[in-house]
């Protein structure tokens, strides 16, 4: 788990940390606190390199 989380960062993870980071700050400076949800949903898929990468959710070719 450590591994995962210290290495291969890539310009997707890192962009996926500063939207988290924009949308904490922005709940917390207009009190909007919903966007929480949405930056801890970024925040998780930073760190622990979640989503659709490497062709993960791609559709097969045949």
């Amino acid at each position: 788990m450590k591994n995962r989380i210290l290495t291969n960062w890539n310009l997707l993870r890192i962009v996926r940390l500063g939207f988290a980071l924009i949308l904490f700050t922005q709940a917390f400076e207009k009190f909007e606190w919903y966007l929480l949800v949405f930056g801890m949903f970024f925040l998780v898929q930073a760190i622990f390199n979640f989503g659709c990468s490497s062709n993960g959710c791609g559709i097969p070719k045949k």
